[in-house]
């Protein structure tokens, strides 16, 4: 039996509607209508998640991993209505969906065993010391603490692992911040049926019912309202760089400004050393063009820049003939699509750049792209450092290892960089590293960023314009020290503490 939405908001425990209406636009499948949000609409939700913040934040760490726990098996309780309408909207293939919803549920399950164990509180004491000259010392506690309630933003590309009860809502309730969520217009029934999940969850875990809220739609004034909403502490965001530098402005503008944490992608540069690629160029081109096309290149990782150095003709032939023989893809909605061609045009078109394998394709498809330029013209075109979200590929020759270490330096922020190197590659490797773990928050060795792990030891993040926080991340659960604050407690009682020593 097909899932039909309701199409409403999930605000206080109660599912409402609202005056207007607009229609999904799915890759396939039938359309349906969803309410619109509004400002009032969010200061309700966020006036809920105050509220709930009172008691919330105060259960006991197992309450909460509880939770989180329950959320995750109301959500593979709904697998196949997931599934179903999840596909229809993104357009992404039944083993993409159900891997993501693993993965989406693997997060909920992390935290609640993160957050039993209780290092994430960082607990420190310092005794009293009364006899203490010239002056005694108090007796100091120290404890991370919930920040307040926490808007997120959902992704585009993350249906599910970074939307309704993805990786920033996972962490923030974690930590014991309420959630409002901003749905993303792309998949509302995908959300719909999360959010579901999530209001199960809230019943048979007797939480307060303000501690989540789901806001479908709205244009602008919605994702201001949000961010600006006195209650809410912090933001969680994911998607490109020109909205999210709108919210972290609006952020800072607040009359109180707040943390806004925004994962805005990057081109994940990889460097390919002389010995790998003398050693095994082809296997490394093939490699390169399977992580450039999965997802349709639709990865915040896609690794859109090869820095390579003479005698990388096997690389770069490799990489053409495996890009030649994709299929197109369909893309998650219409608008990535277009930005696509238009991406691909403004490539193009850049001084100095040659195309070695293009095809357009229209409304939602998309082929592979791969172009050539050398160090000198990159580095003096600054568009050509910007992500182009979808399949594209950029090979940029360096004449000599010191112009290859230029090119690492004139980086901007990434999320990612990557080496290929042998043993023998291991001088050029050190004089690189210094640089490249400046630039980037994860750097890889022979590998391929797209597939990020979520573990304990993860950074997903980077300098700007990776990321507006360098010093935090959207994945592993070092990621839930964005929804925290450290309290000091001087000669406070037990009795009085959050958590006890």
């Amino acid at each position: 039996m097909s899932f039909t939405p309701h199409g409403k908001h999930l605000i206080a425990g109660h599912w409402v509607d609202s005056d207007q209406t607009f229609t999904s636009a799915p890759a396939h499948g039938p359309a349906h209508a969803f309410c619109v949000g509004t400002p009032e609409l969010v200061d309700r939700a966020c006036a809920a998640a105050e509220e709930a913040l009172l008691s919330y934040g105060y259960t006991s760490r197992e309450a909460r991993a509880d939770f989180l726990d329950t959320i995750a098996d109301e959500i593979d309780a709904r697998e196949e209505a997931i599934t179903e309408i999840g596909t229809q909207e993104s357009g992404l293939p039944q083993a993409r969906l159900q891997g993501e919803r693993a993965r989406t549920t693997g997060q909920l399950r992390l935290f609640a065993d993160h957050i039993r164990k209780g290092d994430y509180l960082d607990r420190r004491h310092d005794p009293a010391l009364p006899n203490r000259s010239p002056l005694p010392r108090p007796d100091l506690k120290m404890l991370q603490r919930p920040i307040g309630p926490v808007a997120v933003f959902g992704a585009s590309n993350f249906p599910l692992a970074f939307s309704t009860a993805g990786g920033d809502t996972a962490a923030a309730l974690a930590a014991g911040c309420p959630v409002v969520v901003k749905g993303h217009s792309a998949h509302p029934g995908t959300g719909e049926i999360v959010a579901e999940a999530v209001h199960a969850a809230i019943a048979n875990c007797k939480m307060p019912a303000g501690v989540f809220g789901l806001i479908q739609g709205g244009k602008r004034d919605v994702g201001t309202a949000l961010v600006q909403h006195p209650m809410i502490r912090a933001v969680g965001f994911t998607g490109s760089l020109a909205g999210g530098r709108a919210l972290f402005d609006l952020c800072a503008a607040r009359p109180e400004p707040i943390p806004f944490f925004g994962e805005l992608g990057s081109v994940n540069p990889m460097f390919l050393l002389p010995e790998a690629v003398k050693a095994r160029g082809g296997e490394i081109g093939t490699g390169w063009a399977g992580s450039l096309t999965m997802g349709a290149g639709q990865f915040c990782t896609n690794p859109g820049i090869a820095v390579v150095l003479p005698g990388s003709d096997a690389f770069i032939e490799a990489a053409e003939a495996a890009l030649r023989e994709a299929a197109a893809q369909t893309m998650l909605t219409d608008g990535i699509a277009e930005a696509y061609r238009s991406g691909t045009a403004r490539v193009a078109g850049a001084d100095g750049v040659t195309e070695l394998l293009g095809a357009a394709c229209a409304g939602r498809e998309a082929k592979p792209y791969l172009f050539r330029v050398s160090a000198r013209e990159w580095r003096a075109t600054p568009e050509l450092q910007e992500e182009v979200f979808g399949p594209l590929g950029i090979v940029v020759t360096a004449e000599t290892a010191d112009e290859m270490t230029e090119i690492a330096q004139a980086l901007h922020g990434q999320l990612t960089c990557t080496l290929h190197m042998d043993d023998g590659d291991t001088p050029l490797a050190q004089s690189l590293m210094p640089v490249l773990e400046r630039k980037a928050g994860r750097v890889l060795v022979n590998g391929f960023p797209t597939g990020v792990e979520v573990a304990d030891s993860m950074v997903h993040g980077g300098p700007f314009p990776a990321s507006t926080n360098f010093g935090a991340t959207s994945v592993g659960t070092l990621s839930i020290r964005r929804f925290l604050r450290p309290v000091c407690y001087q000669n406070v009682p037990d009795a009085l503490l959050p958590e006890v020593f």
